[in-house]
């Protein structure tokens, strides 16, 4: 229902809603809380550590100061709390200026900064107490924007949970079986808590309705793909281990032994073939996806492999005319010239060209193979599945390799790649040595910077990576281009450049262009740098702000260099002084396997959090707020393998799910 159609919600207030990306009352009950107030546990600031998170009350004794700089700006007022005055600071959130009154008092709820011996805290929520203590309990907490107001929010979702009531798709004789509680009850208790233990219970159970549905659609992509083999394979074994011994200077691992294996059973399997390969950063998953394409294409097939990056596409492109002397590849990109693309589509229609690697340039329509056989994912997380079923569509109901090097927990992977054979190369090329990694308090920063300069002037290459292209509200986060300015100043005689995600593509190959051929030493950047980028005489990461990174994406980056068989280096800094955030670096710093580091970043960060940051739908993403235990996903993983064994409300299930998920495209019904 439209959301006009809410008792308060005029055209002006579905607009700000409309900012928030809630469009519909069935949005509006998926926008969660991101917080609660526990009215029963104000607390003194006085009482408060630094870090610690408080429900406080404070009156406003100085009108709001407005700052505005850059694309953003700060508001700040001063409060005080019995005899205690301390300055509340909102960034970029200049429509709150219009909400704080002289004279006032305002519950605050948020984090407390304890430094010099101030007192403060920096963008709470906050709610006049005249109004909150009309309220009794627990009070949920909303993202806001425009002119929206937490009461607004909260009137308006209690609304549309009661124009929807949200039913079950999960079979009834499961949910008694089970003791799932009611839904709409569930969706009614997030939105207006009677307590704490109830709101975690109707988190879990909205979790496990949203796990169930997505497990349950990837289940019926994974039929409808599980196709008859159209496309026979020629190639021997003994040909590929030949293809193997000539191809490579290095042995394969056990891993990559394996993985081969694996494929090359699939590909002369009755049925084609949709596998994933994931393994850790250097595990040699390129090599292992040649041997694929060394099956299609000695057997008279086209392969393509689809890259997320230009700058990936060109590296995988260079490795693949190396391996491949003897065939056509080609190289499809968008910064290619009309004349230049033209002359590839028409190589690939008439199967001149055996193998292209490119970009999303492949995914167009004028693209067409005479006979595509095999497609391969590079950085397979950086894609949707319909961009899969894009690539997919071109040829005749062709074999898919997919590959990540993100490794993720074993319970996600059931949900992320739940269309997909997994396989997992777990070891790394004996001649990588394991990179260094240290934690660089500021005491130590100038010796840092000095050791960067000696590696760079005995042939190294460094990376700098920042979390933000430009400055933080709070003066706390390294920005790449203030960094960048910095690093010029303090090493003149090295050779700096920048990269970011704001600039235009053909700016950044070029960046990347002057770094590979050493004509930077030193490379400024945020994290554009975190796929496949291989630079070999890269040895040493500087990673600023490490605490805003979650621990994967930290071993990502890290994993940039140690990729020869020179010694390299990771440094962490880090503005925190939180026992929390140098603990979680320890566990990076101590760890050098992706699978294990994965692990525990899915116990600190949450099931709903580490699944907010992947490419699974906006619907996974709503759930970040949740707070849901991981015994959730446990649960829909088995309630859903039941519900097909038994065949219950199977049409009327993906009938759900098809509309649900509609951008996995995928999902038809018959």
């Amino acid at each position: 229902m439209e959301l006009n159609k809410i008792r308060g919600v005029n055209e002006k207030r579905q607009q700000d809603f409309n900012k928030l990306g809630v469009y519909n009352t069935a949005d509006l009950t998926r926008y969660f809380p991101r917080a609660y107030l526990d009215l029963r546990t104000k607390q003194p600031l006085a009482l408060a550590y630094h870090n610690d998170v408080v429900l406080t009350v404070g009156k406003i004794i100085s009108e709001p100061q407005i700052r505005y700089y850059g694309r953003g700006g700060l508001v700040k007022v001063y409060c005080e709390q019995e005899g205690l005055i301390f300055p509340v600071t909102w960034y970029n959130q200049p429509y709150v200026a219009k909400r704080l009154t002289v004279g006032e008092e305002f519950l605050f709820y948020g984090r407390v900064r304890r430094e010099d011996g101030v007192v403060s805290m920096t963008n709470p929520t906050f709610e006049p107490c005249e109004k909150v203590f009309r309220l009794k309990g627990i009070v949920p907490q909303y993202s806001l924007k425009g002119n929206l107001t937490q009461k607004a929010v909260r009137d308006s979702a209690r609304l549309a949970v009661d124009v929807e009531k949200p039913v079950s798709i999960i079979p009834e004789n499961l949910r008694k079986k089970y003791s799932l509680c009611d839904l709409y009850w569930a969706y009614k208790e997030v939105h207006n808590p009677s307590d704490m233990l109830s709101k975690q219970k109707a988190s879990d159970r909205i979790a496990v309705e949203e796990y169930f549905a997505l497990i349950s659609a990837y289940k019926f992509i994974k039929s409808s793909r599980e196709q008859v083999r159209i496309n026979r394979y020629s190639l021997t074994e003994t040909e590929l281990n030949e293809f193997i011994k000539n191809s490579f200077s290095f042995e394969f691992t056990e891993g990559q032994k394996s993985a081969v294996k694996e494929i090359f059973s699939d590909l002369n399997s009755p049925k084609a073939m949709n596998r994933l390969v994931q393994g850790d950063v250097g595990s040699g998953k390129t090599a292992v996806s040649m041997c694929a394409v060394y099956s299609a294409v000695k057997s008279g097939f086209q392969a393509v492999m689809l890259a997320p990056t230009e700058v990936l596409a060109v590296q995988n492109y260079n490795a693949f005319k190396k391996v491949f002397s003897g065939y056509n590849v080609s190289l499809l990109i968008g910064s290619m010239t009309a004349k230049e693309k033209k002359q590839v589509k028409a190589d690939l229609s008439s199967g001149l060209t055996q193998i292209v690697v490119g970009t999303h340039a492949l995914l167009t329509e004028d693209v067409q193979f005479k006979n595509l056989s095999l497609c391969v994912c590079d950085e397979q997380q950086r894609f949707g599945v319909a961009q899969r079923s894009a690539l997919l569509s071109k040829g005749n109901y062709p074999d898919v390799l997919v590959m990540s090097a993100t490794p993720i927990p074993r319970t996600l992977s059931l949900i992320i790649y739940g269309d997909l054979d997994i396989t997992t190369i777990l070891d790394k090329p004996k001649e990588r040595i394991p990179v260094q990694t240290n934690i660089v308090p500021m005491s130590k920063y100038s010796d840092m910077l000095e050791f960067v300069r000696k590696q760079i002037e005995a042939g190294g290459q460094v990376y700098f990576v920042c979390p933000k292209v430009e400055g933080d509200e709070e003066g706390t986060v390294m920005s790449a281009t203030e960094l960048y300015e910095q690093i010029k100043e303090r090493l003149p005689s090295v050779s700096v450049g920048l990269l970011h995600g704001k600039m235009k593509d053909k700016e950044k190959d070029a960046v990347m262009h002057e770094f590979k051929n050493k004509n930077i030493g030193l490379l400024v950047s945020t994290t554009v740098i975190e796929v496949g980028v291989d630079v070999p005489d890269a040895t040493v990461m500087v990673i600023y702000n490490a605490e805003r990174f979650g621990l994967s994406q930290l071993h990502q980056l890290r994993g940039r260099v140690g990729r020869s068989d020179k010694k390299s280096y990771c440094f962490l800094t880090s503005a925190s002084n939180s026992p929390e955030a140098i603990e979680r670096l320890k566990i990076l710093k101590d760890n050098a396997n992706g699978f294990k580091i994965a692990e525990y970043d899915y116990k600190l960060r949450g099931a709903g959090d580490f699944m907010g940051s992947r490419q699974s739908g906006k619907t996974m993403h709503d759930l970040g707020n949740l707070n849901f235990s991981t015994d959730s996903i446990y649960l829909a993983k088995k309630l859903s393998d039941l519900a097909f064994e038994q065949g219950e409300n199977i049409l009327g299930i993906k009938k759900v799910v098809s509309s649900k998920y509609e951008q996995l495209k995928d999902i038809t019904l018959n």
